[in-house]
């Protein structure tokens, strides 16, 4: 599509199945299917994935971008963060963007044992270390949280910085410092209502134009409405249980988030379903009518033969990519 790029989740359906070869063969269809950006979400002990898009540039994708969506920042200290994006960089100059997020305090205090502390603030400086680094080959940075000081061999490298973002004050930190913004499980009307302003005043506080919305959204190729809402009660109803998720959703008209119960209002709220010619109409209005420079697509499966409906319904959207 002209005015927005498309992407593409590379994500395996069955978790105990997920390797790096696995991934690595999805970003090369995705770049055969035309795709624009092939994006990891990185959790746990899950493939590395600068490891992964260095395997795929070897492996014959030629042209896709690649992105992380993202990589939680407490665990890495932002120098072996570099390291990798870098390496991504050398193989694939110009391709790579670096999605970075504190993730959530469940996460990084029960899975890793570490305190969530300040994360904005963490995140502030780690971008700021992350970009010194990466686009002027040095860092000495001496802050309240983290310290940095080195230089990158080769110097200066093509590496976009992107955060994640849910409420105002991280939007207009994308605004302010980085190259783009990406939401995950937000409203389309909350995207341009909210997230769009609050980014615009970051950027416009740091005298800059605005960089990339990214839009992380959930696809389903089926018309089959109870299906649908099973499925999203089932893989995304525990999004409203973290702080963070909870408030966005009451923030953006969803009272009910504040509850348990993950309601079909807010099902079709956060999915984009339907037949082919559903999905197409809904996803060729989101840049005019939402501000989206890019949709991240988040393939949801509901029939058996899962490798099937993720083959044809990143077909789909490659050919969207591609049309005019």
């Amino acid at each position: 599509m002209q005015n927005m790029r498309i992407g593409v989740h590379i994500a395996l359906q069955n978790i105990q199945m997920m390797s790096a070869p696995a991934l690595i063969d999805g970003i090369v269809a995705a770049d055969r299917d035309g795709l624009d950006t092939a994006w990891l979400t990185v959790g746990g002990p899950a493939p590395d994935p600068f490891a992964v898009f260095v395997g795929a540039a070897l492996s014959g994708a030629e042209r896709i971008t690649f992105g992380t969506s993202i990589v939680p920042t407490y665990p890495r200290h932002p120098i072996s963060m570099v390291q990798g994006a870098a390496s991504v960089d050398q193989m694939a100059p110009g391709r790579m963007i670096l999605g970075l997020g504190p993730s959530h305090k469940p996460a990084i205090e029960g899975t890793w044992g570490m305190p969530f502390h300040k994360p904005l603030s963490h995140l502030r400086e780690y971008v700021t270390i992350c970009r010194a680094l990466l686009e002027e080959g040095e860092v000495n940075h001496e802050g309240e949280l983290i310290t940095a000081r080195a230089q990158l061999p080769g110097g200066p490298t093509q590496v976009q910085t992107m955060i994640s973002a849910l409420r105002e004050k991280a939007w207009s930190l994308s605004g302010e410092i980085t190259a783009g913004g990406i939401s995950w499980m937000s409203p389309l009307p909350y995207i341009r209502d909210v997230a769009l302003p609050a980014q615009q005043a970051g950027a416009d506080l740091a005298g800059r134009d605005r960089p990339q919305m990214v839009v992380h959204t959930p696809i389903i190729l089926s018309e089959d409405t109870e299906a649908i809402h099973a499925a999203a009660r089932r893989q995304f109803g525990f999004y409203q249980r973290l702080p963070y998720y909870s408030q966005m959703l009451q923030d953006a008209g969803y009272d009910e988030a504040a509850g348990t119960d993950f309601t079909d209002r807010m099902a079709d709220a956060l999915i984009i379903s339907g037949s082919e010619s559903e999905v197409g109409d809904r996803v060729r209005t989101m840049h005019d009518d939402y501000g989206v420079d890019e949709l991240l697509a988040a393939i949801v499966v509901l029939v058996d033969d899962a490798e099937s409906h993720i083959t044809r319904t990143r077909a789909f959207l490659g050919e969207l990519a591609q049309a005019d």
